[in-house]
């Protein structure tokens, strides 16, 4: 438990709350040791915890859905790629081998909540005296390892519950993926950290890029829980702090939404005539039916999208939805593939992967196949031969946050290194004052590292435990082959910079821009509406011409640090007048040159 001060008043009600929880967990302990049978257990000197998102979130009756195999399975891989390399590299941690205990949240926060329990046994003093077997004897106990440190979780709404009770024990955690604001609060996260950047960062972005439209007039779009909803809170605060942004409606999609939800927001969508701009911080799923409502609704084409990370470069929120959307602007932080996990993961076979207990369920969504034995696939009749190939006999891209879970457990990596020459100089592995230490003291070697990462840029932790905001800017694009993609259009490191090709359904554009407003030539209408029409938001007709454009802007910065604004609540800022003065006088002048411009 953590401890307290001697001397130090604690309200009746906090310590009636720390017993209860603590006679919760000690009830919990001994069910707990058989709870999570599918984990899978690697012994080392010293245990890092991992949490990943292996499985969706199941229905009413069971907690866990269908196997991700990208999100779930290469973010897990990569967690075990990274001890194997640290395992071999005789410069780290020499002589102490690192373990692992890593367990499937099932992408939901309360089944997550309860198999982070399995992280605090070695730390629960169970009272086992009245405990006997059948024959009278007293049972033996296997100890669970002691988890020094936890990588995870994925989604911000479980790191959130799970911070809330390893914050308790003081093991520190790292997450990969998780971007909600609010965890850069260290008076209620202080055992929190993470290898991306927050959404603050990320909401900065989105600004400059809607102001260097020239857009004044926007909805968004929120799933419910603290990354949708925080992500939408900071978005509101950030535009009103920056000027010249009104947000016409914040939608809330619900958790287990139905197709009637999907419809509804979509239609209160179309109700704002003079908002066709959609910023939308949803998970995959939210993604995907919004999407899907608004083809239903035989409006593919209206919508202006900008995506938050959770949308970033992926095919899966889109899949099979490409033509709705065309035209969107996603935001990724910027990662790099990895390009020695790649020749690890094609490698990997039913036979030498073993020690992943959920990876013959891969195997079979994989390659659409059925092992002979507790096959759970029902909608296939092919046997798997266990001779498939990864990337051979099936389509294999790396998942874009790899390189962040193998940067997580270095970080964890580097930190125990560092404890282990400072605290045990003269001895070779670890030491009685190494294993004496508390959480707290690996939380602050952790908050100290600095070193390359997998991708050859610098990892490091402000004193928030936030990692710096550096992003690429994407476009869905179609491509000379009809066929639409992803195309990097730009990045955005503190300031919006672009270098980039843009092409749309009625604006072909060629750039070498370094300037935050040349992302204003995205769209047609917009072009339309700031040289013809200033003061209304929509195009009236449509236009289609051929233009070489350059525009030039001083950059705008960052006029207040991301962590210095407060995370509280914030109110959505409504304009019922927008054509009256869509123009604020914060927005940047641009200087618009035309070549054998034809309207």
């Amino acid at each position: 438990m953590a401890r307290y001060a001697l001397g130090t008043k604690q309200h009746p009600r906090f310590l009636w709350r720390v017993f209860w929880l603590t006679r919760t967990l000690v009830d919990f302990a001994l069910a707990q040791e058989v709870y999570a049978p599918h984990s899978i257990r690697i012994e080392g000197h010293l245990t890092l915890g991992g949490l990943f998102p292996v499985h969706t979130r199941g229905d009413e009756s069971t907690p866990c859905g269908d196997i991700k195999k990208d999100n779930g399975i290469h973010r897990l891989e990569a967690m075990l790629y990274a001890l194997d390399q640290i395992n071999l590299d005789d410069q780290l941690l020499p002589n102490i081998t690192l373990g692992a205990r890593v367990l499937d949240t099932c992408s939901r926060d309360t089944y997550a909540l309860e198999q982070s329990l399995t992280f605090v046994q070695a730390l629960i003093q169970k009272d086992t005296s009245d405990v006997r077997c059948i024959n009278g004897e007293p049972p033996v106990f296997v100890k669970p390892e002691k988890v020094v440190g936890v990588v995870g979780a994925s989604a911000s709404s479980v790191s959130i519950m799970v911070a809330n009770i390893l914050r308790l024990f003081q093991i520190p955690q790292i997450s990969y993926a998780s971007t909600a604001p609010e965890l850069s609060d260290d008076r209620r996260y202080d055992f929190f950290s993470r290898v991306v950047p927050p959404d603050s960062f990320q909401v900065q972005a989105m600004v400059d890029i809607i102001r260097a439209l020239g857009w004044t007039y926007v909805s968004t779009v929120a799933s419910e829980g603290s990354y949708g909803e925080k992500g939408v809170e900071t978005f509101q605060q950030i535009s009103k702090e920056a000027g010249g942004i009104c947000i016409a409606q914040s939608l809330k999609i619900p958790h287990n939404p139905k197709l009637e939800d999907y419809d509804k927001a979509v239609q209160q969508l179309l109700d704002m005539h003079h908002s066709r701009a959609v910023i939308i911080f949803a998970s995959e799923e939210d993604i995907r039916g919004v999407l899907n409502a608004t083809r239903r609704a035989n409006q593919v084409g209206h919508f202006l999208w900008i995506g938050s990370d959770s949308w970033g470069s992926k095919s899966s929120p889109i899949h099979q939805l490409e033509d709705v959307a065309v035209g969107a602007v996603t935001i990724l932080p910027k990662r790099s593939s990895i390009k020695g996990f790649d020749e690890y993961f094609t490698s990997l076979t039913l036979e030498n992967n073993r020690r992943n207990v959920w990876f013959a369920e891969f195997w079979e969504e994989n390659f659409d196949c059925r092992l002979l034995s507790s096959s759970k696939r029902e909608d296939t009749s092919r046997k798997c031969t266990g001779q498939e190939r990864i990337g051979i006999d099936s389509k294999y891209e790396q998942e874009g946050n790899v390189q962040f879970v193998i940067d997580a457990v270095y970080a964890m990596a580097y930190a125990l290194h560092n404890i282990q020459r400072d605290l045990c100089p003269e001895h070779s592995g670890i030491c009685p004052g190494m294993e004496a230490a508390e959480g707290k003291t690996l939380l602050k070697y952790i908050r100290n590292v600095s070193f390359n990462g997998s991708a050859g840029t610098s990892v490091m932790f402000n004193k928030n435990g936030d990692a710096p905001g550096r992003y690429d800017l994407f476009q869905f694009q179609m491509t000379n082959s009809s066929v639409p993609e992803y195309r990097p259009i730009g990045q955005w490191v503190e300031t919006l910079q672009l270098r980039l090709y843009i092409q749309t359904t009625t604006l072909t554009i060629s750039m070498n821009l370094s300037a935050s407003v040349a992302l204003g030539m995205l769209y047609m209408p917009k072009v339309y509406v700031i040289i013809f029409h200033p003061e209304l938001n929509v195009q009236k007709r449509k236009r289609s011409f051929k233009a070489v454009v350059t525009a030039a802007t001083m950059s705008s910065r960052l006029s207040v640090k991301p962590s210095e604004r407060p995370n509280g609540e914030a109110k959505s800022e409504l304009c019922e007048n927008p054509h009256t003065d869509p123009m604020s006088q914060a927005t940047k002048k641009t200087y618009v040159s035309y070549n054998n411009l034809r309207i």
